[in-house]
């Protein structure tokens, strides 16, 4: 079966580090104004017992499956676009949203690394679409790229659903964000991380109970540092020094970028339970704030802080 080229994986950080985060807080819930639309239509919503279901439906018709975070703004909003295009193809294709949250065993059997990400399925065979956005022409373009692949293997069935008619008024506009949390957010779309940097240690020096101010600083100060490394280099540099805590720190970057945020966790609490005291301070520093980056909230960090204590302690 043909399938189209799908990008190499890169260090990407501005992919990685999701922006929209640093604009508002996780987005509502299902079917609430500013959450992921209902299902309906072409669209469904998969769990990991449900998604041998998906595979098998594949082989009859072509699936794009939607791999989302209720953290990830950018991914409510594709999951909207995505099923605006779909529904428009009248059941040549089905729209499969999937929760990676709720369902970490498919996000690994796809090797997600961020969200939003999309992936086809033709026959049960998976073809990486896309990370990250992407507008309605391209959405429209990749769609019929898929549905021309599917045609060429013989896979031309229709999926279940149903044509909908979106009569519901559109939500209300977001909040403007605080001015200097807008003037972070401008100096990231610009790629001027420095001026993001200095909006955000005022935004704290005003309010120092900003948590959206503290985990926004601990996101560009990642960016910032991440933006010019080689992942090989690093990565060797760290194995030749293993208890060097500027190497690991780096190194635990890159892991945090790639994903791999519980080797990056565990490679600084390891270092920090040998190292003497102001080494364990910088590497206690370094950690709390990757913590900010993940989110205070995530399973990963909590056990983190856990592993933390004791290696302190």
């Amino acid at each position: 079966m043909s399938q189209p080229s799908a990008p190499r994986p890169r260090l990407d950080v501005r992919g990685a580090v999701d922006l929209s985060a640093l604009q508002s807080p996780p987005a509502p819930a299902t079917g609430e104004p500013g959450g992921l639309p209902v299902a309906a239509g072409y669209t469904v919503d998969a769990t990991t017992p449900s998604f041998g279901a998906v595979v098998e439906a594949s082989t009859s018709y072509p699936v794009v499956v939607l791999l989302w975070s209720r953290r990830s703004a950018a991914s409510i909003e594709l999951a909207r676009d995505l099923g605006r295009a779909v529904d428009a193809e009248a059941g040549a294709v089905q729209l499969v949203r999937i929760d990676i949250d709720a369902e970490p065993q498919i996000a690994a059997a796809f090797q997600v690394q961020t969200v939003p990400a999309v992936v086809a399925l033709l026959a049960g065979q998976p073809i990486p679409l896309f990370q990250g956005t992407a507008t309605a022409d391209q959405l429209s373009g990749l769609l019929g790229q898929l549905l021309q692949a599917a045609a060429t293997n013989g896979i031309t069935g229709v999926a279940p659903g149903a044509p909908i008619v979106d009569t519901a008024p559109e939500a209300d506009a977001e909040p403007p964000l605080p001015p200097l949390h807008q003037a972070a957010y401008d100096a990231i779309e610009r790629d001027d991380l420095l001026t993001a940097i200095a909006s955000y240690e005022q935004a704290l020096r005003e309010n120092p109970r900003d948590d959206l101010a503290r985990e926004g600083l601990a996101q560009v100060r990642l960016m910032d540092r991440a933006r010019d490394l080689d992942p090989v280099a690093v990565n060797a540099r760290a194995a030749a020094s293993p208890k060097d805590p500027d190497a690991q720190m780096q190194a635990a970057d890159v892991e945090i970028i790639e994903g791999r945020v519980e080797d990056a966790f565990a490679r600084l609490t390891g270092l920090v339970a040998v190292s003497d005291a102001e080494r364990r301070e910088l590497l206690r520093l370094r950690l709390v704030e990757l913590f900010d980056v993940v989110g205070g909230t995530d399973p990963r960090v909590m056990s983190a802080r856990r592993a933390l204590a004791s290696a302190l302690y």
